[in-house]
C-alpha cells in the first residue's frame, strides 16, 4: 500500500468530482470518494470499483467540523498518509440575481462549502499530505473568480451576475497562493484549477462541456511532476489570468 498514491477528491459522488476521482483511479491511484451523503458516496466508490479502480467511500461534509475531523482521522489510520487532495466540492445557490438583490445569507452559505470548506479540510489533511513524499493540492475553481475575466465587459464570463458564487472563487485564489507560499519550500505543490463551464447539476446542465472535460486541469495539477508549478491558476489550455 505505501507504494500506492492516496488521492481524496471531495464532493466526488458526481458531476466534475467523479471523473476527477475516476481519472485518478484509471491511473493507479486509490481514489478516497468523499461525500456528504454516505449512500451516494457508496454508490459512486460501487460504479467506480467496477472499472477495476480502487475506490473507497469516505463520509465527509465540509461543512461539518465533526465530519472532516472524523475523515482526516480514517485517512490517517487506514493509510498513514494523503498524496493528493482534490478540493472540489461546491455550491452555487443564486439564479442570476443582481448583486444589489443578493442577500448577504447567499453568501453565508455559499463560503460555508466554497471557501470555509477548504480551509477545514485542507488544515485537517494537512499533516498527512506532509507524510506524503510529493503532496499535491488542487482547488476547483472558476474563470468567474478571475477578476481579469469578470471585469472585461467584452468577456462572457462578465454577464454572469452571481456575487456569492464568483468572490467565493476569486476568495480560493487567493485561498490558493496564500497556501502555495506557506509550502513552498516544501515538495508540496498547490494550485487552482479552472474546469471551463461544464454541464453539472450546478449550473442545471447548461455548460457546454462535460464533467470529465472540467476533470482534465485538476487531473493534471494533482499528478504534477516535481519541477511543476506551484500557486498558479490554470485551465485544461494553460494558465489563467488572476
Amino acid at each position: 500500500m505505501n507504494d500506492v498514491t492516496v488521492a481524496l477528491v471531495t464532493g466526488a459522488n458526481k458531476g466534475i468530482g467523479y471523473e476527477i476521482a475516476r481519472g485518478l483511479g484509471a491511473a493507479g491511484a486509490t481514489v478516497l470518494v468523499g461525500a456528504r451523503d454516505a449512500a451516494r458516496g457508496a454508490t459512486a466508490a460501487e460504479k467506480l470499483s467496477a472499472e477495476g479502480i480502487v475506490a473507497v467511500p469516505v463520509e465527509l461534509d465540509v461543512t461539518d467540523p465533526v465530519s472532516v475531523s472524523a475523515a482526516a482521522a480514517r485517512v490517517e489510520r487506514e493509510y498513514g498518509r494523503l498524496d493528493i487532495l482534490v478540493n472540489n466540492a461546491g455550491v452555487l445557490l443564486e439564479r442570476g440575481q443582481k448583486p444589489s438583490r443578493t442577500p448577504v445569507e447567499a453568501l453565508i452559505l455559499t463560503y460555508a462549502t466554497n471557501v470555509y470548506g477548504v480551509v477545514a479540510v485542507t488544515n485537517a489533511m494537512l499533516p498527512l499530505l506532509r507524510a506524503s513524499a510529493a503532496g499535491r493540492i488542487v482547488n476547483l475553481s472558476s474563470g468567474l473568480g478571475s477578476l481579469a475575466l469578470t471585469s472585461d465587459p467584452d468577456n462572457f464570463y462578465s454577464t454572469a451576475p452571481l456575487l456569492a458564487y464568483n468572490s467565493s472563487k476569486s476568495a480560493l485564489n487567493a485561498i490558493t497562493v496564500s497556501y502555495a507560499n506557506e509550502l513552498r519550500d516544501t515538495p508540496i505543490k498547490v494550485n487552482a484549477a479552472d474546469p471551463g463551464y461544464c454541464a453539472t447539476d450546478l449550473n442545471g446542465h447548461s455548460g457546454p462541456r462535460t464533467p470529465a472535460q472540467g476533470a482534465a486541469a485538476a487531473i493534471r495539477l494533482a499528478t504534477l511532476p516535481a519541477d511543476g508549478p506551484t500557486a498558479g491558476f490554470f485551465s485544461e489550455d494553460g494558465a489563467e489570468p488572476w
